[in-house]
């Protein structure tokens, strides 16, 4: 072999390895470059899910009204008139049967109390909305022959607030309704009414429940 022939064949051997070289460089540039967006993407799409997974459970409140299932003892304070100034109270004493209908997804209370003042029944429907998340409480009372204007809201916190808008006396009022201090065997319920947008609230039924049994297969 030449002299011409040894560096032509050394020129291309430089060539090849300029152009090896060059392309450990590029791919070593994209792998870099590349890396973080796919680790963010990850990351992305996890915390996506775990959002999602999150979101699923704070919103899921079909069973909210499970803990009630049962039979209790109810104290009834009842706020003879109420937004008209006057603080007369009246006291019942009586049961609550809660029962469990379409697996937990709406239940049906019926209340019996009495006192000086008389004797109270009610019924209460408890419907669940999976669309909304919402619980809406529908009362009536075994004197009318109908439901009440419903109250709608949600639990947060172990604590269920509901909310609708009523006319007292010929007046728009707000009627909040609160189940609150939800222990295994008590519980607190509380309605108010305002006549000021919310802004003060004035209870007017109060009632205090102890659980007797678990079982609600029995009237009362």
């Amino acid at each position: 072999m030449d002299l011409t022939e040894r560096t032509e064949l050394r020129r291309i051997s430089e060539k090849n390895s300029r152009i090896y070289v060059h392309t450990c460089l590029l791919m070593c540039s994209l792998a870099l470059v590349l890396q973080p967006r796919q680790g963010l993407a990850q990351q992305n799409s996890d915390a996506a899910k775990t959002s999602a997974q999150q979101s699923a459970t704070e919103q899921d409140g079909q069973h909210d009204f499970d803990f009630e299932i049962g039979t209790w003892k109810t104290h009834l304070s009842r706020l003879l008139h109420p937004l008209s100034g006057s603080n007369t109270w009246a006291e019942y004493e009586g049961t609550t049967v809660v029962r469990k209908v379409w697996s937990g997804q709406a239940n049906l209370i019926e209340l019996k109390v009495n006192g000086p003042a008389g004797h109270i029944e009610g019924l209460s429907l408890r419907l669940y909305d999976p669309r909304s998340h919402q619980w809406s409480l529908n009362f009536a009372n075994s004197n009318g022959g109908g439901m009440s204007q419903p109250t709608s809201g949600k639990f947060k916190n172990g604590r269920g607030e509901f909310f609708d808008q009523e006319t007292l006396n010929g007046r728009a009022i707000l009627v909040r309704f609160v189940i609150s201090d939800i222990a295994p065997n008590s519980c607190h319920f509380e309605q108010a009414f305002s006549n000021d947008g919310g802004k003060t609230w004035e209870a007017n039924w109060i009632a205090t429940d102890t659980r007797v049994s678990d079982e609600s297969d029995h009237a009362h």
